[in-house]
């Protein structure tokens, strides 16, 4: 989707805004929120029946600024904004912008209605409780309704040390979205299906397996290089050999209840010794090392890799989907693949709780009454089933088993001309209360040719990871500092790893990263992390 392209954007602030936050917004207890919070209810309170269907106040008009240059700002025109505007009788006015827009906000307090950011952990998130309204006091006082459709675990997570709650996320997946097994799979080991059928479909989940398969690819198949990943970022991100493969072959995400070190176990290790031996055989191309996100998907697309480490398929899914549109045998499929040599079982990631975007009502709202309505109005079933099918009888239709199915026609414009159907219907594009298992539960969802399968194989294997979300340290701290040059040592050392001469060469280089890890105060980051993983187990009990 859309919102992994863009997730970098905004993630992380300046230090220098917490102090912004601090100095220029304002402080004040939740009980103290001035004249936003001070009016009563226009309506009689109904815990059973969501305020917006109670409120009959006309034409009220919200700011909604989101920090995303790329969000569309357009209101009332296309099927969505149109019967939001008509149900909830609000005229949204939106704003865009990157990061110097949202500390100029700050900084002259004049700020939205409503605000979106991207990142619940950071500076701008943690200090909300200066310029944001806590949803619990909205909600007990304009829309009880909200915590029906609210999720309380979600709650939980994102409430601060006064025990408030100021945002709500989009794509937050709680435990009961993973026992679901709803979540779609977003990592896997693909193979081209006719070349796997040609060297007799072979196991290749231990070391040896694995290393046997690549010469059987390398001997039938020369032209095509036997294993693929998706490469080391310029920012350090270690591609689809990092946290992606500790995950498929089940490395353990902490240790006694303490964050464990998973780049360095032992299980790991050995497989990554086996790709080294995979490399000096010629069995992975010196490309992968320098190939960026675009050569990698278009080598794809061409079938140019006979096995892939692929981490996410949804984004990959027009390169598959461009391979079999020109060679449908080149089909590629998801196995076991590698496996871990101690037992372990996968232990696949995808969204976790804290999602991808936050959305909060600003202390200068006009009208909190119709903002916490709004919010309501978009976690609830009406909300969900039009951002995802649209308006019953217009864009689509419940089939024979209750689900949602759309109409021909715009499934027809979805396929020949997707940015009129972006345009006219703005389907899947209104994602600040977004779900994805909403639309799988409640839709007909026919089986993508591309990667159907490989999402099937996946179910199971999911596992969620909360205990580990926003465990690093503070932006702007020194152990933020000594991580960043921590996590890009790693990465230039894994590319090192893979290319290593012999086993010498190896065992070198890893301690190397060792005496680098000590040398940049890594057990200061181990406290830090040791710290906030408690404070997460505790959220999660509550």
């Amino acid at each position: 989707m859309k919102k992994w392209s863009s997730v970098r954007l905004g993630l992380v602030f300046l230090f220098m805004l917490t102090l912004l936050l601090t100095g220029c917004t304002g402080g004040g207890s939740s009980s103290t929120q001035g004249k936003a919070m001070g009016e009563k209810a226009r309506y009689k309170v109904d815990k059973d029946t969501p305020a917006w269907k109670l409120d009959k106040k006309k034409n009220t008009k919200l700011t909604w600024y989101v920090n995303a240059d790329w969000f569309n700002k357009d209101f009332g025109h296309d099927t969505i904004t149109k019967q939001l505007k008509k149900d909830l009788n609000v005229d949204i006015k939106f704003v865009t912008g990157d990061d110097t827009k949202l500390n100029t906000y700050f900084a002259s307090g004049d700020m939205p209605d409503i605000v979106t950011i991207f990142g619940g952990n950071t500076p701008t998130a943690q200090k909300a409780n200066t310029w944001a309204l806590p949803l619990n006091e909205l909600a007990e006082k304009y829309d009880p309704y909200f915590n029906k459709v609210a999720k309380e675990q979600t709650l939980n997570w994102y409430q601060l040390k006064d025990g408030n709650t100021y945002g709500y996320p989009s794509y937050s997946n709680t435990e009961e979205h993973y026992k679901s097994g709803l979540i779609p799979g977003a990592d896997a080991f693909i193979v081209r299906d006719d070349i796997y059928k040609a060297i007799g479909k072979p196991s290749m989940e231990t070391p040896e397996q694995f290393l046997d398969a690549m010469a059987k690819i390398k001997q039938k198949f020369p032209d095509v290089t036997p294993f693929g990943f998706k490469g080391f970022s310029a920012e350090g991100d270690p591609g689809s050999l990092g946290s992606m493969f500790q995950n498929h072959i089940g490395v353990p995400i902490d240790k006694d209840g303490k964050w464990y070190d998973r780049n360095l176990d032992k299980d790991y290790l050995t497989w990554i010794k086996a790709f080294n031996k995979a490399y000096k055989k010629g069995y992975i191309s010196n490309d992968n090392f320098s190939d960026n996100n675009t050569k990698f998907e278009e080598k794809v697309a061409r079938g140019q890799y006979a096995t892939v480490m692929a981490s996410g398929i949804p984004q990959l899914s027009g390169s598959l989907q461009k391979n079999i549109a020109t060679h449908p045998a080149q089909k590629y499929i998801a196995v076991n693949g590698p496996k871990s040599t101690v037992g372990h079982e996968p232990t696949l990631n995808q969204t976790g709780i804290s999602g991808w975007s936050v959305t909060y009502i600003t202390k200068k709202v006009k009208d909190p009454q119709k903002a916490i309505q709004l919010f309501t109005y978009l976690l609830s079933d009406e909300g969900q089933f039009l951002t995802n099918f649209g308006v019953k009888g217009e864009t689509y239709e419940l089939n024979a088993d209750g689900k949602a199915e759309l109409k021909p026609e715009v499934v027809k414009l979805r396929n020949e001309n997707p940015e009129e159907y972006k345009k006219k219907y703005r389907l899947g594009e209104f994602w600040f209360f977004g779900h994805d298992t909403f639309a799988i539960e409640h839709g007909k969802n026919d089986p993508n040719e591309a990667i159907g399968q490989i999402q099937e194989w996946a179910k199971g294997k999911l596992k969620p990871q909360f205990i580990l979300e926003n465990t690093d340290p503070d932006s702007g701290t020194a152990e933020a500092r000594s991580l960043t040059n921590i996590n890009s040592y790693w990465a230039k050392t894994l590319a090192s790893l893979l290319r290593a001469k012999n086993e010498q060469d190896f065992d070198k280089t890893l301690s190397k990263y060792e005496t680098f890890q000590k040398d940049n105060n890594f057990d200061k980051i181990e406290e830090v992390r040791n710290k906030k993983i408690k404070e997460n187990k505790e959220k999660l009990q509550q």
